[in-house]
């Protein structure tokens, strides 16, 4: 801390600051339309791998640990592929991490919100390398996945790559218990306590993928995986995915 009480400069703005932009863009009312999915959960529920708070919490393990072993290892190539302006390295990590993602549904959740995200953020800020993404999104020249999104954003505005990996798994569990709270028997105080216990892993995620090659994203999750694939078979959804 500096002595006159302040907490020095990140990317050019001051450290709360920063911490303040940070919180925004891990928002769960964030406006890019999440709350439209919830990652596996309505499937989840309806055959009775989550019944109560204690197996909701399972569950939010499991797709944390899978998408740190996924999304999470994109979205680090992805960030230090934007610091280093090597764009065709943020399409590569791009590509990757759709052509790895099991299911329709799931790559819709992926590509849908992505493309949302990065209009968002340039009305709120301009980002030269998120604006020519945005455009080779709508060209189809890249599928244009949340994380690269993420990614691109939070490099720009000066966060170090650990804080961008806490934030998108932030987002993700926050995403399942908003979605828990519309499909089961739970109150905002259980969500919460889950939420608090999930983010404990988050350091460990990030140590287990942080040295991991695109070609070793991978991750073995055959229940989630029957998940997507049972939900896009039920007559009655009101999820996305």
């Amino acid at each position: 801390m500096m002595a006159n009480g302040g907490f020095g400069t990140r990317g050019g703005a001051s450290g709360m600051v920063h911490l303040a932009r940070l919180l925004q863009f891990s928002d769960s009312t964030l406006p890019i339309g999440s709350f439209a999915f919830s990652n596996g959960l309505e499937s989840a529920l309806q055959t009775g791998v989550v019944s109560d708070p204690e197996s909701l919490l399972n569950y939010v393990d499991l797709v944390l640990r899978q998408t740190a072993r996924m999304d999470g290892v994109a979205l680090l190539h992805a960030h230090r592929a934007a610091l280093a302006g090597d764009y065709g390295a943020i399409l590569v990590a791009d590509s990757e991490l759709y052509c790895r993602r099991v299911g329709e549904e799931q790559q819709l959740m992926l590509t849908r919100v992505g493309k949302k995200f990065a209009e968002l953020v340039l009305k709120i800020m301009p980002s030269p390398t998120l604006e020519r993404w945005l455009g080779d999104i709508k060209a189809d020249a890249t599928p244009g996945c949340l994380p690269i999104g993420q990614a691109i954003a939070l490099a720009h505005m000066g966060v170090d790559e650990s804080e961008a990996f806490v934030m998108h798994q932030y987002a993700i569990a926050s995403m399942i218990l908003s979605a828990a709270l519309r499909l089961m028997r739970i109150d905002h105080l259980d969500t919460q306590r889950i939420l608090f216990t999930a983010q404990g892993r988050v350091e460990g995620d990030y140590a287990a993928v942080r040295d991991l090659s695109l070609d070793e994203m991978a991750s073995f999750a055959p229940v989630f995986d029957v998940l997507v694939a049972h939900h896009t078979t039920t007559h009655v959804r009101l999820f996305m995915n």
